[in-house]
């Protein structure tokens, strides 16, 4: 079995000051951040394209920044590897007492809404240790990818009911807000206001997809894909003429762009 106490060793001698790697050295946990962040895309890339091989890995890529952040962090005193993976141990074994609780909670099973009711708790226990009120909207990041926040959001909020009971009234909302950035683009130098409105289209949208039980992401990623592979073909179909890109019109880029669509 693999030794993560070696790559520990790995990660703190990249990290000395004297003998280690100068890029390493210089770095902290804000100007790691974004790498732990594409790592993180770059693993659900490979899963996406069922890619085994990359996703073995990536997921070492994943768990080398898990444990350079972990080392800065010890090197100032602030917690160790272990400490991570004690609170990741103790908090799934919180949260599935009906795997790892007394008999009697195993017995009860899976309850409707015990995930959240645990992670709402473990909030509330959070915000008293930080000497704060903890609104219900806490918690979910802000770095999130905007769609996904949006939907966690806006699922955090209907479950205390704040929420449309069906589509109709989505799609009425959707309406609104299309004629309201339409009444927005009206008015000379109005960047902000249009980009408000267009902001508030997006949100609704991303509603809509959870309503529809759809990721927000997911579906976006499926038009970039579908985009992509259409515009390969209007690409192929000009280099078969030998025409350039800058050189084709837009109703010559659009039959090859309809005649792709008839693909899909």
């Amino acid at each position: 079995m693999a030794d993560l106490t070696k790559l520990q060793a790995i990660v703190a001698r990249l990290r000395d000051p004297e003998t280690g790697c100068p890029w390493d050295v210089k770095q902290d946990f804000a100007t790691i951040a974004p790498y732990t962040i594409e790592e993180a895309y770059e693993v659900a890339d490979a899963i996406e394209r069922q890619d085994m091989n990359d996703l073995r890995d990536e997921l070492g890529d994943l768990l080398f920044q898990v444990v350079f952040h972990a080392q800065m962090a010890n090197e100032i005193k602030a917690f160790t590897l272990d400490d991570v993976i004690t609170g990741i141990c103790d908090k799934m074994e919180r949260r599935h007492p009906h795997v790892f609780g007394t008999d009697a909670q195993i017995a009860a099973g899976v309850q409707a809404g015990d995930w959240e009711r645990h992670k709402e708790r473990e909030r509330a226990d959070k915000s008293k240790e930080n000497n704060r009120k903890s609104g219900l909207l806490d918690g979910i990041a802000n770095t999130l990818p905007r769609l996904k926040r949006a939907q966690k959001l806006q699922a955090r909020a209907a479950r205390v009911g704040f929420d449309w009971p069906d589509l109709g009234p989505i799609f009425d909302k959707l309406d609104e807000e299309v004629a309201e950035l339409k009444e927005a683009m009206n008015t000379p130098d109005n960047t902000e206001h249009i980009a408000d409105e267009l902001g508030d289209i997006l949100f609704v949208c991303t509603n809509l997809a959870r309503k529809l039980n759809i990721d927000a992401e997911s579906a976006l990623e499926r038009s970039n894909i579908k985009f992509k592979r259409r515009f390969a073909y209007i690409e192929k179909c000009l280099a078969e003429r030998n025409i350039s890109l800058d050189d084709a019109d837009l109703d010559l880029m659009e039959r090859y762009w309809v005649e792709a669509k008839a693909y899909d």
